[in-house]
């Protein structure tokens, strides 16, 4: 009887300490690909931020040429009406 206590004790043990071990293995696994998703994540918003500055670049370049084509008309007209 003291046999069969002892070696059920001992399975229960075992098989205690693996699904420990599994656990941990499966928390290692789950913390690995939390990390990689928020790699991911992180070099996605910067491509999107990249791209957000790359037009707003492009759009103010564009408009201080207008306002610059602007300014020079404005200076012709004025130079026109001194001319007079």
């Amino acid at each position: 009887m003291k046999k069969i206590l002892l070696g059920l004790t001992l399975i229960a043990t075992l098989s205690m300490v693996s699904c420990k071990q599994e656990t941990k293995e499966e928390v290692g696994e789950a913390t690995d690909a939390i990390g990689a998703e928020m790699d991911q994540a992180i070099d996605t918003a910067a491509a999107r931020i990249d791209t957000a500055i790359d037009s707003t670049k492009s759009k103010t370049g564009a408009a201080l040429e207008k306002g610059a084509d602007k300014m020079n008309a404005a200076s012709e007209k004025m130079r026109e009406a001194a001319k007079n």
